[in-house]
């Protein structure tokens, strides 16, 4: 039977619908599930052992591992899926862990990306010798750097990555190494300075501004293969602006305007002022340092009440789920070259400020 005259223009607005619906969901980005494994590697700053988590996609059913009191939504040990996908390196704040983030971890695996987050010689949860030493300035980019070697000749992890350019995410001390790699050149008379004038500065100041030079033999080095950098609290009270004028990648900048820890002026808000490629920078209303670690479970709440709790009015699940949803978007544009949504054409979400780099 004939369709009639008159109907043609509805059947082919709806084939035309149906098209468009069809082009949209083949452009969005597979989803697959997490999976987790541990990395042992070599520190570059005197040859002992490392560790580091890698997060990667995988089509095994979805499963949770319970790693060093952090319940993990990843698999452990899985198979990766097949494809091609970029690498992004994490570096964890001062006595840290990165199982703190591990939520942005395997969000941004079960996007495609494989991640692999370093546990810092000498400046974890575990191990603080190195705290205010020039090791763990200098030592922690070139320890993230030897992570991103060890992920490219991992029997598992190299049989899936390509062969682009790096994403790196540094929260707080983390957002400092993230830069050095990046090609930031720290100025150590600029912390010496600053602790002169703000000597109440505890977690900066340990060491009253001067680093102990227990390795003057090194120095920073940038990473040529780090292509955008995602910073959350970033510490950078060592960079002026010229020390920041090789960081020619993009870069997305996330702080809390509560931050209790970094003085916001000194840090986050100098950076987006100095740096010469700023894709946006954004202040959380009401956060504190904190809310960039992951939720955190009741166990964790009656362990480090003071890492869990945020301000009145913050909802750190919801601002995660932000948080998860940029990075993707940030690293998909950066690193595998998608352009379809930038950054700058979204409204702001309700959780967030959006700040001009001033």
């Amino acid at each position: 039977m004939k369709t009639p005259r008159r109907l043609w223009p509805a059947l082919l607005a709806g084939l035309l619908l149906q098209s468009l619906a069809h082009a949209e969901t083949a452009a969005r980005p597979a989803r697959w599930n997490a999976a987790v494994q541990w990395l042992q590697l070599s520190d570059p700053v005197d040859a002992s052992p490392m560790a580091a988590l890698a997060f990667y996609p995988s089509t095994a059913p979805a499963a949770h591992s319970r790693i060093d009191g952090y319940d993990v939504a990843a698999g452990l040990d899985q198979p990766l899926a097949r494809g091609r996908f970029p690498l992004v390196v994490v570096s964890h704040g001062n006595s840290g862990s990165p199982l703190a983030l591990h939520d942005l971890a395997t969000a941004l695996a079960e996007q495609g990306f494989i991640v692999v987050a370093v546990v810092h010689p000498g400046d974890n949860d575990r191990d603080h010798s190195r705290l205010g030493a020039l090791s763990n300035v200098y030592g922690r980019p070139l320890q993230l750097s030897a992570a991103i070697t060890a992920a490219r000749e991992d029997s598992r992890l190299r049989q899936g990555l390509d062969e682009g350019q790096v994403g790196v995410i540094g929260y707080s001390a983390g957002g400092e190494t993230a830069l050095i790699m990046a090609g930031a050149r720290p100025d150590l008379q600029r912390l010496e300075q600053y602790c002169q004038r703000f000597p109440d500065d505890r977690d900066a100041c340990k060491t009253r501004g001067v680093l102990i030079a227990d390795h003057a033999e090194l120095a920073a080095q940038q990473d040529p293969r780090i292509g955008a950098a995602l910073l959350m609290a970033p510490l950078s009270l060592l960079f002026g602006r010229q020390a920041l004028s090789s960081v020619q990648v993009p870069t997305l900048i996330y702080s809390g305007d509560q931050d209790q820890l970094l003085a916001l002026e000194h840090n986050a808000d100098a950076l987006a002022r100095k740096l010469p490629q700023v894709s946006d920078y954004r202040l959380l209303n009401g956060a504190g340092h904190f809310v960039f670690m992951a939720p955190c479970d009741e166990r964790q709440q009656r362990r480090m009440p003071v890492l869990c709790e945020d301000g009145e009015g913050v909802d750190r699940h919801d601002i995660h789920q932000t948080l998860q949803e940029e990075a993707a978007r940030f690293f998909s544009e950066t690193l595998r070259g998608d352009q379809s949504a930038t950054i700058a054409e979204r409204q702001p979400v309700p959780a967030l400020r959006a700040a001009a780099a001033r």
